[in-house]
């Protein structure tokens, strides 16, 4: 069965993030464990997915169809925190991140964090200033040929 619990507490609750960034989930834990898992709950797709498990020594064990280049497990040495780091963020990497710990035949769960990928905005900042230059240019040339 799976439970949430406040054994393992989960940051940030919320990361809306941008396409094709990297974005880092922590894991604290407050109970002795054999390693940790980590899982993702789709909206879309309606399914709870095994995405890594770290062990102790820090070896990492991915699910099926899982990239390995996209995730990537940081636990420190007290092994009371962990961080799911998640790089080349796309669409398909939106739900919500669990990390979770195995107790007497149960999975713990954390709190969860929801991950929004954004698409960044077109910067249509770059294009206004450019064009004030050549209406300048113009005016100039104009006064300058009523002179003469």
């Amino acid at each position: 069965g799976f439970c949430t619990n406040l054994l393992l507490t989960q940051t940030p609750k919320h990361i809306l993030a941008q396409t094709n960034n990297n974005t880092e989930i922590r894991c604290e834990l407050r109970k002795e464990h054999a390693g940790v898992y980590w899982f993702r709950w789709s909206q879309e797709r309606q399914n709870f997915e095994f995405l890594v498990f770290s062990n102790l020594l820090g070896k990492a064990t991915y699910g099926a169809n899982i990239m390995q280049d996209k995730f990537s497990v940081h636990g420190a040495s007290s092994h009371t925190s962990y961080s799911l780091h998640i790089s080349h963020l796309h669409a398909s990497d939106n739900g919500t991140y669990y990390c979770s710990v195995s107790q007497s035949s149960q999975l713990l769960l954390g709190s969860g964090t929801r991950l929004v990928d954004v698409l960044p905005l077109p910067s249509k900042t770059t294009q206004a200033p450019r064009s004030k230059k050549p209406m300048q240019d113009v005016t100039k040339s104009k006064a300058a040929g009523k002179k003469g």
